[in-house]
Order: C-alpha cells, then structure tokens, then sequence
C-alpha cells in the first residue's frame, strides 16, 4: 500500500469545520471581462449520476446523504439555497475543497449541502483597493492567479487542492507564514451570507475598518473556523507580500537503520531547540520553512521537507547542521532551485481524500520534554505492521505570525514554536478501530501530564471531535480567551444556531 505523504494528506491546512462561505449582491463584482453567466444554481438529488462524487469529496471516513447538493456559483444563489434551509428546516453545511478532516459536512444530520465549485473567480477590485478571492477557489488557483497577474500572494497552505474558504476562516497557516504571517493577517474584508433572528437569509460585507458596524463579524472570520457564522462567499486581501522569486526546495531523510532510542530524541528534541531559538518576530530563521515528518519504521526513515529561498541556502545548511547533532545516522539530502510557482503547485497529485484519516494537532511553545519523545519513540515503534501511515509531523512556527497581538484575530495561538501534527491513515473501513485507538493512545500518552490534551492549545484547521469530551474545555484548545467574543459575534450574527456542527461556537445565551 503507498503511503501518503505529508503534503497528499493535506499538510497546509485542511477545512475545519462544515459551513465555509460565500459573496453579495451589493458588494463589488468581478471586471466587466469576466460576465459569463455563472454556474448554477445545480440542485442535485439522490438519483442523479453526479450525486455519488458530490457527496464523496473528503476523508473516506465520511459519506453523506444528504437530500440534495446545491451547487452554487453567485451570491445571490447562496442566499437563495439557504433561504431555502432555513424555510424547510433543514440542516445546512457547506463544501469547498472538501478537505475537512472530521465529518462535519457529511454528518447525518445535514440534508443540504451547499457545493462551492462555481465561486471560484480571483480579481483586483478596484472598489475595495484589493484582491478579491472567491472562497470556492482553491489555494492552488488563488496562488497561480494573484502571482501571474499581480507578483503577490497569500502566505496560506502547502496543498494546492485544498479549499480557500474554510482554510483562510480558520487562519490559514502554511510555507511563507513565518516571514509574512498567518493568511488572515492580510484580510481586508469578507463576504458572508448569514441569517437573522427571523429566519431572513442575506449577504453582508464585513471589515477591518474600525468604523465598519459590521467589524466584528470580520474579526471572526481571522482564526474562528469555518461553519460557525454563516457562509463566507468571498474574502478581500491587502498588502499582499511577494514571494521569493526562486525557492531551495528539500528533502533531508534520516534512515531508521542504524538509529536507537537515544538518536531519535536527539533529531526530535534538536528540530524543537531549533524552532525555540528561532520563533521570534524578525529572526534571521524565519526565512526557513521546515516539517520533520517522524515515521514508523515501515516508512525507513524521518523525513524532513521545506522550502527557503534559493539566496539564503546556508539557512538550510545550518538547520540540517543543527538537527543532525548527535543522533548518530548520516541523512541523504536533495535540493532542488525552483521558481516560486513551480514549487508551490508542484508535488504528488494525491491529497488524501482516497484515505481514511484521522488528526490530532498541538501548539508547542517549548521543544518536547524527555519524556514525550519516549512516548513518541514508543507508540512509533510499537504498532503491529498493519499500521502503515501512522506519524508525527513536526512543523516551524512563529516569525512574523507571533508579531501580532492574541486578540488582534480571532487566531489566538501567537507566541507558539512549533505545530505539532498527528496522523494516522488508512483504506480498509475493518481497520477503522485499531487506526483510531493507535492515534488517541499516543496523543493522550503525549499529554498526560496535562489531563490528556495540550497546554498550548491546537489548531482548528485540523479539527478532532475527541476534544469535545476531554478534561479541558475544547473552546480554551482552539480559541482561548478569545471564545468569548466569538460566541457574542455568534449570538449577533446567527441567533438561530443554523450553521453549527460537533466543534461549532456555540452562541453567547446557549
């Protein structure tokens, strides 16, 4: 069985939740060029053809049935399918790359399900001095468009394929976000159809702007998580960076052969020393960009993969120098000097969504203690060979992301190292229950000094409904002491509770 790599199963920030987004009548359109009819509104049933793939689009874990698909391409038509919800009282969530790693979207609960793939325009709005993005579009898309035409970008996720509207509302992490911060550190404003305490459907535009009435609900969308508020249609950008013109892309591999307990704590506990030294705001290190993938020995080895410009290489050179000090194994490394672009859209086409995943994430704002790297030694060691794809994926974090105030955005994890990344995957449905024990007996083993979950938080774009029933709050792991406001902003914008799912904000009088 192959197995997955890190960026196939969705490194860059998966969905996190199930009602992404969408755009208005009001606000601006796209250029006067682009006035072909948009797609839709499509209303697919069960006994249409199209239906089975519609409903299939994410973790195999998950398939929905839901009463229909409507799949969308303006507005106006996303008004017109939740009007249509709430008026039938129906459950309601929403789909863009499908990349949601809990099923949010396909829960049996939901009877329609709202498909982005016809909100998919990138443009400069000359009405709003910004980069307008349609939260059907795909990073990949978003990427390709804005550097083409523009020489900017979004510092968003790693995989191409995965959806802008649920990643950019969860904060929108990935490769450049060190050097210029989280995606939502670059948002102006956001289009977001919601519904009223009367059951009234209706798209607003919200701001950053301090005078903007409607601020708070953009304020949400910076880090609260996709299908909490309502549907984002479209999301505006400013002072969008541009990115290094070529790129060293690298793969360092450390071999299992050969490599003991005492070796495996060295490469581990260097990677987090490294990040320690390196996570604050302007450090010469933020340029670097790395994920220490450790592996079970079926895989052969650690794998670590990054990217940093092609001018500062011996940022690479010192890091691999560091890492390797005293574990005992010789890594094999290949680089290679790519423009930007390329590598941002290059890599396997498989992004997970034949598997059956389930994730787990932590912020780290200190490197791994002794023993959490034994307990990471033993649980990647100790499985039976059937269990293949089981790993740990340690991610750089900090820079330019921990220059911004915790509740400046909704994204409140600002003073962390490093992201921590649990993964286990696999695609027999028999093997469901021992991939699942593997994964929650390793994080709560990881934690146990801390009643079994992470003292630093974790990161809602990776969602897990395990939390939901653990000894610490889950609202405190993904926001903090900004859940507070988000379930005022939740109780304004959607009293009605109709867009929610098992890890939803709940509103303020619930």
């Amino acid at each position: 069985m192959k197995q997955p790599s890190r960026r196939d199963l969705l490194r860059a920030g998966a969905v996190a939740s199930a009602a992404v987004l969408q755009p208005s009548p009001a606000s601006a359109s796209p250029p006067a060029g682009d006035c072909a009819p948009p797609l839709g509104p499509v209303r697919v049933f069960p006994d249409d053809p199209r239906y089975a793939s519609l409903v299939r689009r994410g973790n195999r874990r998950f398939v929905g049935a839901p009463d229909e698909v409507r799949v969308v391409g303006s507005t106006e038509q996303v008004v017109s399918a939740v009007q249509d919800a709430v008026r039938t009282g129906r459950r309601v969530a929403v789909r863009g790359g499908g990349h949601c790693f809990e099923g949010f979207v396909d829960d049996p609960a939901v009877r329609m399900v709202i498909d982005m793939s016809g909100l998919t325009g990138i443009y400069h709005d000359p009405r709003r001095f910004g980069f307008a993005v349609e939260a059907g579009a795909t990073l990949g898309e978003a990427y390709r468009r804005l550097y083409l035409g523009w020489g900017v970008t979004i510092p968003g996720g790693s995989c191409p394929g995965v959806g802008v509207g649920g990643h950019i509302a969860g904060g929108g992490y990935g490769r450049l976000s060190r050097l210029h911060g989280l995606a939502v550190d670059h948002l102006h404003a956001v289009e977001v159809v919601v519904v009223d305490r009367g059951g009234t459907a209706r798209a607003v535009v919200a701001t950053r702007e301090r005078t903007d009435p409607h601020r708070d609900l953009w304020w949400a969308h910076t880090g609260g998580g996709g299908g909490n508020l309502g549907v984002v249609t479209r999301y505006w950008f400013r002072a969008l960076p541009t990115p290094p013109a070529r790129v060293l892309d690298f793969t360092v591999t450390w071999p299992w052969a050969g490599l003991d307990e005492p070796g495996f704590h060295r490469l581990a506990g260097n990677f987090g020393a490294w990040c320690a030294r390196h996570s604050a705001p302007g450090s010469p290190g933020a340029h670097l960009y790395g994920e220490l993938i450790l592996s079970r020995p079926q895989a052969g080895g650690h794998t670590l993969v990054g990217q940093v410009p092609h001018d500062r290489r011996h940022l690479l050179d010192e890091f691999v120098g560091a890492l390797g000090e005293g574990v005992g194994v010789t890594p094999t490394v290949s680089s290679e000097t790519l423009p930007w672009l390329t590598a941002t859209l290059g890599g396997e086409s498989d992004d997970g969504k034949g598997w059956r995943l389930k994730v787990k994430s932590a912020f780290h704002r200190a490197p791994l203690t002794e023993r959490q790297l034994h307990v990471a030694y033993r649980h990647l060691t100790g499985a039976g060979e059937d269990l293949l794809t089981g790993s740990l994926s340690l991610n750089t974090y900090g820079g330019a992301i921990n220059a911004v105030p915790a509740a400046a955005t909704a994204a409140v994890h600002r003073d962390a190292s490093t992201l921590l990344f649990y993964l286990a995957g696999w695609t027999d449905p028999a093997a469901d229950a021992r991939h699942l024990a593997w994964i929650r007996e390793f994080y709560r083993d990881m934690y146990a000094d801390t009643c079994g979950v992470p003292p630093d938080g974790a990161y809602v774009n990776y969602p897990d409904i395990d939390v939901a029933t653990g000894a610490r709050p889950w609202p405190d792991l993904y926001y903090g002491p900004n859940y507070r406001r988000l379930r005022q902003i939740k109780a304004r914008w959607d009293p009605r509770n109709v867009f929610r799912h098992e890890l939803s904000v709940r509103p303020a009088d619930h």
